[in-house]
C-alpha cells in the first residue's frame, strides 16, 4: 500500500523553518531551527546565516569564513600501512611541541586555515615521526576537532533524534535506545491505516515513531496528563507537516479519556444574545470547535478496536494499562517500556494471572557498536550500559463456552475396500484348503 510520507526532510533537501542537526567536529550534534534571515551562532566555531542551508541536501560539510559557509569536498579514506614505528620510545614533556598556546592563538586570529595550524604543529613537533601511522592519524584528526570551523548537516530521522537525545540527555526519554525503540514498533505491528493509542512521558519519542510509520494514513490517539495538547520535542525535530498530522493524531488527558467525566457543552452563540465585538465571537467558535473535537476523540476512543497499545511512562503501568485495555481489539498488542526491570517484572507476575492477556513475555535488548575502518574495524571500548526492558502481550477474548480448535475439525474418513475387491477377497479365501491357509499364514510372518 502506498502512502505519503508525513515528514518533509525524506526528500534529503533542507527546508525553512526545519530543524535541523549539526554535527560539529568534536563529534557532537546541535540541533538548530532555521528561520527565515535568522543568524545560525555555533559558539566558536563562528555564525552563519540561515538562509544558506535553505534548498541544500542532507549530509555536506561546510566551512565558517566570514560569516558565509563554502562547502568542503569529503576527505578520501585512505588505507594506512604497518610500519616499523613504535610508540615505546615517545616521551610526551612539555618541550615536546616547541609551539605554545599564545603563538597558536595569533596564528588563529591572523586567519591561518587549520589545515595550516596542524601542519606547523606536525613540523615543529619533536616526536611526530617516532609515531606509528595509526597514531599519526589520530594526531591529525585530534587537531582537526580543535582547530576547524566545519559543521556537517545530519538529516533528522528518527534514527538520528533518538540519537541526538540519548546522547544530549537520555533522562528525558526515559533511556530509550534506538534498538528498543525499533522492537517496540516491530512488537507492535505498526503500520499504515493502523489505529494506535500511546501513553508517553519520553518526550514524544514513542509518539514520533509511530507517526513515522503511519506516514500520514491512520489513527493515533495519545493520553496525557496536561489539559493543553502535549508539547513534544522531539515532534519538533522530525519536521511533520502539520497539514498531516492533524488529521492523524489526537490527545486526551486523564480526565477526559475516563468514561465518568461530563464535558463542558459550548454554545457558539453569546448568553446575551449579541457579540461584543469580531474578536468574541472569533473565541466562541473557536471554543464550540474545541469542544466538538474532544467530543469526537472520546467517542472514537471509546468505540474501541485499536489495534495497539504503547505506554512508556513514569506512572504506574498496571493502573494505566486497565484503564485502556477495555479499548483494545482481539490480537492487538500491548507493549509496555521501562528503563527499571522490577517495573515489567510485576506487572508481567500479574497479567499471568488474567487470561484475557496472552503470553505476556520481557526483553531486553543489547546493543555494540563497532568502528568500521580498514584494517581497524572493531567493537567500541565504551557502550551504554543498558536500552530498558520491553513487556508484549497480546489481547484475547475471555469466553467461558468457547471450544478448542479439535472439536471444529471433521473427522477423517475410514478405509473402505469397495464391494468387488471384498468378494474377491472372500471367494479367494473360500476356494483354499485349511492346509493352503495355514501355509499362506505362515509366509505371512515370515516376511514381516
Amino acid at each position: 500500500m502506498q502512502h505519503r510520507s508525513t515528514n518533509k526532510a525524506d526528500n534529503g533537501v533542507i527546508r525553512s523553518g526545519d530543524t535541523v542537526l549539526l554535527r560539529l567536529p568534536s563529534g557532537d550534534i546541535k540541533s538548530c531551527k532555521l528561520e527565515a534571515e535568522s543568524l545560525v551562532n555555533l559558539g566558536k566555531l563562528g555564525s552563519f546565516m540561515a538562509d544558506a542551508l535553505v534548498n541544500q541536501p542532507y549530509g555536506l560539510t561546510y566551512e565558517i569564513v566570514n560569516k558565509a559557509i563554502n562547502v568542503v569536498p569529503p576527505p578520501a579514506m585512505e588505507e594506512l600501512e604497518d610500519t616499523d614505528a613504535t610508540n615505546e620510545l615517545i616521551n610526551d614533556g612539555q618541550f615536546v611541541q616547541p609551539l605554545t598556546a599564545t603563538e597558536i592563538e595569533s596564528l588563529k586570529q591572523s586567519g591561518l586555515h587549520a589545515s595550516e595550524i596542524i601542519k606547523k604543529q606536525i613540523e615543529m613537533h619533536a616526536n611526530y615521526s617516532l609515531k606509528t601511522e595509526y597514531s599519526k592519524d589520530k594526531y591529525k584528526k585530534r587537531k582537526a576537532a580543535k582547530y576547524s570551523k566545519s559543521f556537517t548537516t545530519v538529516q533528522p530521522t528518527l534514527f538520528n533524534v533518538c540519537e541526538y537525545w540519548f546522547t544530549k540527555d537520555q533522562t528525558r526519554i526515559l533511556n530509550l535506545r534506538i534498538d528498543t525503540l525499533s522492537q517496540m514498533m516491530n512488537l507492535g505491528n505498526v503500520r499504515p491505516g493502523g489505529r494506535y493509542i500511546v501513553v508517553d512521558d519520553a518526550s514524544g519519542m514513542v509518539v514520533s515513531a509511530v507517526l513515522e510509520r503511519l506516514g500520514g494514513d491512520g489513527r493515533l490517539i495519545t493520553i496525557c496528563d496536561v489539559d493543553s495538547p502535549p508539547a513534544y520535542p522531539v515532534m519538533t525535530q522530525m519536521n511533520f507537516p502539520k497539514e498531516l498530522t492533524a488529521s492523524v493524531l489526537s490527545s486526551l488527558n486523564w480526565a477526559t479519556a475516563d468514561k465518568t467525566y461530563t464535558p463542558i457543552i459550548l454554545s457558539p452563540e453569546p448568553t446575551s444574545g449579541y457579540y461584543g465585538s469580531e474578536k468574541h465571537k472569533t473565541r466562541l467558535s473557536k471554543r464550540k470547535t474545541t469542544s466538538d473535537t474532544l467530543s469526537s476523540v472520546r467517542e472514537e476512543l471509546f468505540s474501541g478496536e485499536f489495534e495497539g497499545l504503547f505506554i512508556a511512562s513514569v506512572y504506574d503501568s498496571h493502573s494505566i494499562l486497565g484503564e485502556l485495555f477495555p479499548y483494545l481489539g482481539g490480537s492487538a498488542s500491548v507493549i509496555v517500556y521501562s528503563p527499571h526491570l522490577q517495573v515489567v517484572s510485576d506487572l508481567q507476575a500479574t497479567l499471568k494471572q488474567n487470561p484475557q492477556y496472552l503470553a505476556p513475555s520481557i526483553s531486553e535488548s543489547w546493543l555494540r557498536r563497532y568502528q568500521v575502518l580498514p584494517g581497524r574495524t572493531h567493537p567500541l571500548m565504551t557502550t551504554s550500559g543498558g536500552g530498558g526492558y520491553l513487556l508484549h502481550a497480546i489481547k484475547v477474548y475471555n469466553d467461558p463456552s468457547a471450544e478448542p480448535v479439535v472439536a471444529h475439525r471433521r473427522p477423517k474418513a475410514a478405509k473402505q475396500t469397495t464391494a468387488s475387491s471384498q468378494e474377491q477377497l472372500e471367494d479367494s479365501t473360500t476356494q483354499m484348503s485349511p492346509i493352503e491357509v495355514d501355509i499362506h499364514h505362515t509366509d505371512a510372518l515370515e516376511a514381516s
